[in-house]
């Protein structure tokens, strides 16, 4: 939600009694309002205080919500990265793990795919974890079953598939997730029967639950370190954060 002039101005408020006497709370109504109005009338004629407001209150909220991943990266460490529903790419051993949450339909996922093999091809000592995370829509959510399914059959075929199917053009859906696994040799016969007998159920409930526990609400997003990144930074960004990890333990040395 975009912040407006009545959020900053709020925001702002909410700023004032740390940096005020505690007398304040002293005063009576009649005060208060007169100081209420007194503070309107300065932010109305010195309305480029709201710019300063704005980045404080951003780079608040930013620090809270990367306290609340990395507290969150450090209790679920199995599960980010170790789950056995995911497949990784990359070197397995590698000393750095990245881990993406994706969706097959998402644009920045797809302008993203071009960063994830620039990031491996330029350093082979990075593991890049895979996370399916169908967000948008029924499409995406059959898109992933299929998917899903492909990994039982062919694990050793999934970068193909992804590439494939994440990097192609339309809609992904099941429809074309299927034609992506035939091109490869996995027949819709056998697409279909390890769906019914191995459904994607519990791999998806853990990444909305990791999700929910990272503050990730869109994709793509990362995770270096202990921090999350959210959206699509560039393969630059997170070579330098993969690079500052191995020199001080940390994505910003």
């Amino acid at each position: 939600m975009p912040l407006t002039f009545k959020h900053l101005a709020v925001a702002a408020l909410a700023l004032l009694p740390a940096a005020l006497p505690t007398t304040v709370n002293a005063l009576d109504d009649q005060q208060k309002k007169e100081f209420g109005e007194f503070i309107k009338e300065y932010l109305i004629a010195n309305p480029e205080i709201m710019l300063d407001v704005q980045d404080a209150l951003e780079k608040k909220q930013q620090e809270a919500r990367q306290q609340q991943a990395s507290a969150a990266v450090e209790t679920n460490k199995e599960a980010l990265f170790a789950s056995k529903y995911d497949l990784s790419l990359g070197n397995p051993q590698g000393d750095i793990t990245i881990v993406e949450f994706f969706d097959y339909n998402c644009g920045y996922c797809k302008r993203a795919l071009s960063d994830m093999d620039s990031i491996i091809a330029g350093d082979k000592n990075v593991r890049f974890v895979l996370k399916e995370f169908p967000i948008l829509g029924p499409d995406s959510e059959a898109a992933h079953k299929v998917s899903d399914a492909f990994r039982k059959i062919a694990p050793e075929k999934y970068g193909e598939f992804h590439r494939a199917l994440l990097g192609g053009e339309g809609r992904a859906n099941e429809a074309r997730a299927l034609e992506v696994a035939a091109s490869l040799g996995v027949e819709e016969a056998d697409i279909r029967k390890k769906m019914a007998e191995s459904p994607n159920d519990e791999s998806v409930h853990e990444a909305y639950q990791l999700a929910t526990s990272l503050g990730i609400t869109g994709t793509p997003s990362y995770i270096v370190g202990n921090e999350a990144v959210f959206g699509a930074i560039g393969s630059k960004a997170i070579e330098e954060k993969v690079a500052n990890v191995r020199s001080c333990g940390r994505t910003a040395c």
